[in-house]
C-alpha cells in the first residue's frame, strides 16, 4: 500500500501475497473508550495514536484498516517463528478438538513427548523440566529451587536485568521503572552491569557481536582489561554484600529490555566459577536469547560457554501462546519434592503441542541459522548508520537480537531525550517499520523480529531507520 506519511522514502516495504481478512469488530473510538474503562491502566500503549492490530501473517502484522507493518519486535522477542505459522498454528486446532484439558496428574501423550523434545536440546545434566505459564512465573521458580536445593537465601542479579514483574522475580528486576513502592526483593543483591558501552570500562574486542562499541582499547589478542574489572567489582558484591554462600546468579545471557546489553567475552565464565564457589547455583535466564534467536547456538548460555544449573525460557517457546519452561537437573529438582508444589496448567495438552510444533518449525525452517546470517547482515548495515549519525551511540547484538542505543552526541553517552527518540519512533511506524523500546532511559531501539524476516526485509527496515534519522536531523536544524 501506498504510505501516508511526509517522509520521502527510497525503499519499498518487500511484497506480501497474503490477504487479510476484513476487519469487522468494534469501532476504533469505541476499543479506546473500552480499554480506558475496562481494561488495567497498567497496560502500557505505545505511539500516539496506538495501534488497532487485527491479523498476522509470518513477520508481517495489520491493522483494522488493512495497513501493513514490518513486525521488528515480534510481540517482545516472542513471535519466533512468525505470526500464525501454519504448522504451528495447525497443532493446537488439532488438539482442541481431542484433548484441551487434565491437568498433568495424569499422563497424556503431548507432556512427555515435549519433555523428551525439549530436553533433548539442552546438554547433560539439564534433562528434568518444569511447566510453567509465564517466564515471571518460570524465574520465581527457578529462584525458589535455588535456595531449596542450597539451603542458602541470597541471589545476586544484574543491575538492569529484568526476570519479570511478579513480587518474588522484581527483587532480581533491576529497572526502574518496573519497581513498586513496596518491600521486594528481600535477598536480593545488585551487582555492577558489566556494560562496554555505557558502562566505567570497555573496549574494541570485548562483545561476542558482529559490531564493536567506538571505544578503543590496547588489550591484545585473548586478554580483556574491561572484563577483569568487571570481575573484580563482582568479587567486590560477594566479598561485602552477602554471607559465605549463596543460593545462586540469575543472568540474562544478553539483557533483553535493557537494550540487548551484551558482557566482555569471558565474563560469565569467571562469575559462574566465583558464584560455585560460593556454594550457589547458576540460572540462565533465557527468556529472550532462547530458541535459536542469537544465531550461533540454540542458546543464550552456549554463547559463554557456560553450563548453568537452572535454565528459565518463555515467550519464544510457545510463539505466542501462554506458557514457560524450567529446566534443570534431577539432584536440583528433588529439592522441590520434599513437599508437594503444583501448577494446574503446566503442560497443558495444547501448551505442549504448541511447543513441540514451534521446535519442529524452527528446525525445518532453518531458523536459527536465518537468525545468524540477517541478523549479522543487518547489525553491519545498522553499524552503517552509527557512523553516519552523531545520535547513534551504539549498535550491538547477536543474530536476531539487536540494540541500537541513541545518544545526544557519541562524546557524552547522555540519552537521546524521550520526545526526541519518541518521534524517530513514531516515524519509523508511519513508514512501516514496528521498533522495541528499551534500556534503564528508554532511550535503545530493540530489534527482536520474527527469526523467518529476509535480507529484503531487513533493507527495507534499515533504509526507513535511516529516513527517520535524517528527518530528525532536519528537524533539529
Amino acid at each position: 500500500q501506498k504510505w501516508k506519511s511526509s517522509v520521502s522514502l527510497q525503499a519499498e516495504m518487500p511484497p506480501c501475497d497474503f490477504v487479510p481478512e476484513k476487519y469487522q469488530s468494534y469501532t476504533y473510538d469505541h476499543m479506546l473508550k473500552i480499554r480506558e474503562r475496562n481494561l488495567s491502566p497498567t497496560l502500557l500503549m505505545v505511539y500516539k495514536k496506538p495501534l488497532l492490530l487485527h491479523q498476522g501473517h509470518m513477520q508481517w502484522l495489520f491493522d483494522y484498516e488493512g495497513r501493513r507493518y514490518l513486525d521488528l519486535f515480534a510481540g517482545i522477542a516472542t513471535v519466533n517463528v512468525g505470526h500464525c505459522h501454519p504448522k504451528v498454528t495447525a497443532a493446537p486446532q488439532k488438539q482442541l478438538a481431542r484433548l484441551w484439558h487434565t491437568s498433568n496428574i495424569y499422563m497424556h501423550p503431548p507432556i512427555q513427548e515435549y519433555a523428551e523434545k525439549l530436553t533433548s536440546l539442552l546438554p547433560d545434566p539439564l534433562k528434568v523440566v518444569f511447566l510453567t505459564n509465564s517466564g515471571s512465573e518460570a524465574n520465581d521458580l527457578a529462584m525458589f529451587l535455588a535456595r531449596l536445593h542450597t539451603r542458602s537465601f541470597d541471589i545476586i542479579c544484574f543491575r538492569g536485568a529484568y526476570h519479570g514483574g511478579s513480587p518474588y522475580t522484581l527483587g532480581v528486576t533491576s529497572v526502574g521503572y518496573y519497581k513498586h513502592g513496596f518491600a521486594s526483593g528481600f535477598g536480593c543483591i545488585t551487582t555492577m552491569l558489566p556494560d562496554v558501552f555505557r558502562g566505567p570500562w570497555g573496549g574494541s574486542h570485548c562483545r561476542d557481536s558482529p559490531v564493536q562499541t567506538i571505544r578503543k582499547c590496547s588489550c591484545s589478542e585473548g586478554v580483556c582489561h574491561a572484563k577483569d574489572q568487571y570481575i573484580e567489582q563482582f568479587q567486590e558484591t560477594l566479598n561485602t554484600c552477602v554471607p559465605k554462600t549463596i543460593a545462586g546468579f540469575i543472568v540474562e545471557p544478553i539483557q533483553g529490555v535493557n537494550g540487548t546489553v551484551q558482557y566482555p567475552k569471558g565474563f560469565l565464565k569467571e562469575a559462574f566459577q566465583l558464584v560455585r564457589e560460593r556454594g550457589g547455583l547458576c540460572i540462565s535466564d533465557e527468556v529472550q536469547t532462547g530458541f535459536g534467536r542469537t544465531g550461533s547456538h540454540f542458546w543464550g548460555f552456549q554463547t559463554h560457554d557456560v553450563l548453568p544449573d537452572i535454565v528459565t525460557m518463555a515467550k519464544g517457546i510457545g510463539n505466542g501462546f501462554p506458557m514457560a519452561a524450567v529446566v534443570t537437573t534431577k539432584e536440583i529438582a528433588n529439592a522441590l519434592a520434599q513437599n508437594l508444589h503444583f501448577n494446574t496448567f503446566g503442560g497443558n495438552p495444547v501448551a505442549c503441542v504448541v511447543g513441540a510444533a514451534v521446535l519442529d518449525a524452527i528446525e525445518e525452517d532453518g531458523l536459527q541459522q536465518n537468525s545468524e546470517e540477517v541478523g549479522t547482515y543487518m547489525l553491519l548495515e545498522l553499524a552503517k548508520l552509527r557512523e553516519k549519525f552523531e545520535i547513534v551511540g551504539d549498535v550491538r547484538g547477536k543474530g536476531l537480537m539487536i540494540g541500537v542505543e541513541m545518544v545526544t552526541n557519541k562524546g557524552s553517552c547522555h540519552p537521546l531525550p524521550n520526545e526526541e527518540f519518541g518521534q524517530i519512533w513514531e516515524d519509523c511506524k508511519d513508514m512501516g517499520i514496528l521498533l522495541g523500546r528499551g534500556g534503564l532511559y528508554r532511550q535503545t531501539f530493540r530489534i527482536k523480529p520474527p527469526m523467518c524476516i529476509t535480507k529484503k526485509d531487513a533493507d527495507f527496515a534499515v533504509e526507513v531507520f535511516r529516513t527517520a534519522l535524517e528527518k530528525h536531523v532536519e528537524r533539529a536544524a
